[in-house]
């Protein structure tokens, strides 16, 4: 998927979209903290993603698994994720307060900038406690990744700010929005869901049209550097969604079944369904190319 094959996507005005997003953010925005039942058992006979949705779905250790197992690993899986969705919402906190810092905060748009700063504060503190109910413990990532992450949002730009924003927000969106309506799955996920998916939609929205209006005027090396940074970013975010030690918390080798769950064709169907979306965007502005393309791939988010 190219630039030249699709067409140019259509830009709102920077401030009449970030009045739009100002407007919605007054009308629909959340404290996890008065909204969800953080005293709410958590049932140990649901599930906290649909069972497709597991990691190890499908292979030979999922099926030496008790009903009672594979539920736990959900939660545990679920609270992985979204261990990595508070390591890069905190990135991107830093990033946006940057993006601010260089541009007018009498403009809408750099309102709004603060807004989605407020909201990710909000996010990581009902991320936490949700990873904290779900009975996982968050680790430090392994150091490529974290001073990966500590690198990345010092040096990255305009496109690579949002481009990396619409990748973390589109994964975790795609998985909510299956989320909500199974009666299935655990009240307070699809809690927690209900509100990201609400107050995301709005920040996707603005990295969406923030990113494709910067790229455009980006020249080919430029480009051609954040293709490659970006393929980086994705891969070590996407190969990290799952720590290796939920599964020795369910009585598996760790290693082992972090090599089963690489293998394993429907894990890699579900990275590629849930990255569906931002690869069509970036995909589309020819943002997923050379180097930067292969990391999207030996990753799973470009299908087998």
């Amino acid at each position: 998927m190219t630039a030249e094959t699709s067409a140019k996507p259509k830009l709102t005005d920077r401030e009449d979209i970030a009045k739009r997003l100002l407007r919605g953010s007054a009308k629909a925005s959340f404290d996890p903290l008065v909204e969800i039942d953080w005293d709410a058992p958590v049932d140990p006979d649901m599930w906290a993603i649909r069972p497709e949705r597991i990691s190890l779905y499908g292979t030979p250790l999922w099926d030496s698994l008790s009903e009672e197992k594979r539920k736990e690993l959900s939660r545990l899986e679920v609270a992985s994720v979204a261990t990595i969705g508070i390591w890069f919402e905190t990135i991107l906190m830093q990033m946006l307060v940057r993006h601010a810092y260089r541009n007018d905060p009498t403009t809408l748009h750099v309102q709004y900038a603060y807004t989605e700063i407020a909201d990710e504060c909000r996010h990581t503190v009902m991320f936490a406690k949700m990873v904290e109910r779900l009975g996982w413990h968050t680790r430090r990532l392994d150091p490529v990744a974290y001073h990966l992450g500590r690198l990345f949002k010092a040096i990255a730009h305009g496109p690579l700010i949002f481009a990396g924003a619409l990748f973390v927000e589109e994964l975790l969106d795609q998985l909510q929005r299956e989320a909500v309506p199974d009666e299935r799955i655990l009240p307070l996920v699809r809690s927690v869901a209900r509100i990201h998916v609400t107050e995301e939609a709005r920040h996707m929205r603005y990295a969406r049209e923030e990113f494709q209006r910067d790229w455009a005027q980006r020249g080919a090396l430029n480009r051609a550097y954040s293709s490659l940074v970006l393929g980086l970013v994705t891969y070590y975010s996407a190969t990290r969604l799952i720590n290796p030690e939920v599964y020795a918390q369910v009585g598996l080798d760790p290693r082992e079944a972090h090599r089963a769950a690489r293998a394993n064709p429907y894990w890699t169907d579900t990275k590629t369904w849930a990255a569906r979306k931002v690869v069509g965007t970036l995909g589309t502005a020819g943002a997923i190319t050379g180097l930067g393309r292969h990391f999207w791939k030996k990753a799973g988010l470009l299908g087998r």
